[in-house]
């Protein structure tokens, strides 16, 4: 699996384009994400993450990294045994395909907010 694209609103993986926010868990791609708080990540918006129990997390806080992470997400993720990653979204994408590349994608997933 490998994200071939991104723009503003919009990624290309192995060939499918998305337009909305999206998952990606265990080299399933779960487009529509909408999370409780919008540009806030909450540790409930990621729950199918949490249960898929990945090595790394890495999350894209939009083109211009408007998205933040709620007070406290990093170390209730690291409590898990999940590391979390979050960077504006092109920069996310970049990790996330290298990862991917190291690691397997049953390791690491992706929660990609695609515009802001």
């Amino acid at each position: 699996m490998k994200i071939e694209h991104y723009s503003f609103g919009r990624m290309t993986i192995d060939g499918e384009t998305y337009t909305s926010d999206l998952k990606v868990i265990m080299g399933t791609v779960y487009p529509n994400w909408w999370r409780k708080e919008g540009h806030v990540l909450h540790l409930s918006d990621i729950q199918d993450v949490v249960q898929a129990s990945p090595k790394v997390l890495v999350v894209g806080l939009g083109a211009s990294g408007v998205m933040r992470l709620a007070h406290g997400l990093l170390e209730e993720l690291k409590a898990l045994g999940i590391e979390c990653r979050a960077y504006p979204t092109g920069r996310a994408v970049k990790v996330f395909n290298d990862l991917v590349g190291q690691k397997g994608i049953a390791d690491v997933a992706g929660a990609f907010h695609l515009t802001c």
